[in-house]
């Protein structure tokens, strides 16, 4: 089973959900790209993503694709510790979660700020990026 996540790599909060991610990976679910990177730009537009328009997280999970809440909730569901709990979440309407977290993707690098450029995973840490 595939679960790749497409994060946004200049993105200061993007960078630590990911971070905070494999943190709490410990089954080693997920692999991880950035969406400036060469396969996510290779990849996305032939399932139709359009990424000068993206504002999301995305999850390829099984072929499926994710986006914003959903893909959030779905990974949650997926780390160690409590935060399984969370996916109780996805019994809220879709339009809902999604406005919540619109806000929060629209004012991103306002509040939490971005890179000049992606960041760069340990050497350690290689393993689980794909570009």
């Amino acid at each position: 089973m595939e679960r790749i996540i497409f994060f946004d790599g200049v993105c200061n909060l993007c960078n630590a959900s990911v971070q905070f991610a494999i943190e709490r990976d410990k089954k080693n679910l997920f692999k991880f790209t950035a969406l400036q990177g060469e396969y996510a730009k290779a990849f996305l537009p032939k399932l139709n993503v359009d990424l000068s328009q993206l504002n999301s997280i995305i999850l390829l999970e099984d072929g499926q694709l994710y986006t914003k809440s959903t893909a959030a909730l779905k990974i949650a569901r997926k780390l160690n510790g409590l935060w399984p709990i969370l996916y109780v979440f996805i019994l809220v309407p879709k339009f809902i979660r999604d406005w919540f977290y619109d806000i929060i993707a629209k004012n991103r690098y306002k509040w939490w700020g971005r890179q000049e450029s992606c960041w760069l995973p340990t050497a350690e840490l290689r393993q689980k990026f794909i570009d």
